[in-house]
């Protein structure tokens, strides 16, 4: 099974839809698919028309309860081949509750061991701060993408996530393979453009040479709680995700990060 993290330490840079849109693409391959919303805020519960405050059963469950089984956290959704572990709200409060409790580190990545023979992917929606969540995410995930929304504030968030990862990774024993993906990208405006030119110089081989575009079938999409390969499949947005997967589940299209930088 291939895991796939989805992070960025700002929000509303695309992380759900780019996690929702990939698996949307997957499932239409016939590939069986495992979602987990690792973020206290639960937008990819959300999403799925899922309350956060109220889901039972959620991951929350997969910290407290150590012999819980991952298949018993996991519920149906409406793509075909994908299953979803939702978020509780309750995981903010885990850091504070696990303290030092040994391997609350590699909680995920012991589920997904377990289970690795049911699906083909597992794609990550991770939290925006660094914790046991997103340590979690780092230490089961075998590929990271970083969407980075096409203007300036969001390239300096892209530092302190880099940043952020490095840190994470001096606890793990091999590299971790990462790609990072314009995501908002509006052509008609300069700042885009630029901010586009800059995240190229600046990051070179580490990013995707597409864009995911400014399109409203996301919007839609959302509304309607499918992935905008299903709602709509010839629109820009939904092209993007087909070449974004195109580009990761090809040899050799995605280098490496170890904790020596980029």
């Amino acid at each position: 099974m291939e895991v796939w993290a989805i992070a960025n330490q700002k929000g509303g840079v695309g992380k759900t839809t780019s996690a929702v849109s990939l698996a949307g693409v997957l499932s239409q391959q016939g590939k069986s698919v495992l979602l987990i919303d690792l973020d206290p805020h639960g937008s990819m519960s959300a999403y799925f028309k899922l309350d956060p405050d109220t889901q039972e059963p959620s991951v929350y469950h997969l910290f407290q309860t150590p012999a819980l089984a991952i298949d018993d956290v996991m519920i149906e959704t409406n793509i075909e081949n994908t299953k979803l572990i939702p978020a509780s709200t309750a995981i903010a409060t885990l850091d504070r509750q696990l303290g030092t409790q040994e391997g609350k580190g590699l909680v995920i990545k012991k589920g997904l061991d377990a289970c690795a023979a049911q699906f083909d992917y597992c794609l990550i929606d991770c939290p925006p701060l660094l914790g046991i969540l997103m340590v979690n995410a780092l230490a089961a995930a075998s590929k990271l993408l970083v969407p980075v929304q096409t203007e300036f504030l969001a390239i300096k968030g892209l530092e302190r996530m880099l940043h952020t990862l490095n840190m994470i990774l001096r606890a793990r024993k091999d590299p971790l393979d990462y790609l990072i993906v314009p995501t908002m990208f509006d052509r008609r405006t300069r700042a885009a453009i630029e901010s586009l030119r800059q995240l190229r110089e600046s990051y070179g081989e580490h990013i995707w040479e597409g864009v995911i575009p400014v399109d409203t079938k996301f919007r839609e999409a959302s509304r309607r709680g499918l992935p905008i390969t299903h709602l709509a499949a010839s629109s820009r947005g939904a092209k993007s995700y087909y070449a974004l997967l195109n580009k990761l589940t090809l040899p050799g299209n995605v280098t490496s990060i170890t904790a020596m930088g980029r």
